[in-house]
C-alpha cells in the first residue's frame, strides 16, 4: 500500500519532522493539532474554548486536503494538560461532531510544544 503525504497551508506547517498528515490506502493520520494560528505560526492567547476549537478548525483543515471531513474521524486522540478541561474538550466535539461519534482517548500530560494546553491527533477512514 503505498503511503501518500498531505499538507495544507490552511492548518499550522509541521514543526519539526513530520507530516501534517499520511494517507495510506482508504486512513489518514493527522499529526497531532495544537492551538497554533495558521498564517502567524503563533499559539492563540485566549481562553480554552477558544483554543480547543481552532484545534478541531486545523484538524479539519488537514482533513480537507486529505480528500475527506471530520465527520470520516474513526479516532481521537486527545493531550490535555489540566484534565479539567475535559468538559471544554466534550463541549467543543459538540460543535464539530453528530452521533454516533468517533472513538476517544484522552491522556493527561505533564506539558505539551509550545506550552498549549492540548493537542489532538485523528484517524480518520475515508
Amino acid at each position: 500500500m503505498s503511503k501518500q503525504y498531505v499538507a495544507t497551508d490552511q492548518a499550522p506547517r509541521a514543526i519539526g519532522s513530520y507530516s501534517q498528515a499520511v494517507k495510506c490506502g482508504n486512513l489518514v493520520f493527522i499529526s497531532g493539532q495544537i492551538p497554533l494560528l495558521p498564517k502567524t505560526m503563533e499559539v492563540l492567547n485566549d481562553s480554552v474554548h477558544n483554543q480547543i476549537r481552532l484545534v478541531f478548525n486545523n484538524l479539519s483543515a488537514v482533513a480537507n486536503a486529505a480528500g475527506g471531513s471530520l465527520a470520516d474521524t474513526v479516532k481521537l486522540t486527545v493531550f490535555l494538560t489540566n484534565l479539567e478541561h475535559f468538559p471544554v474538550v466534550n463541549e467543543v466535539m459538540a460543535e464539530f461532531f453528530n452521533e454516533p461519534y468517533p472513538a476517544r482517548a484522552a491522556v493527561g500530560v505533564a506539558a505539551l510544544p509550545k506550552d498549549v494546553v492540548v493537542e489532538i491527533e485523528a484517524i480518520l477512514a475515508l
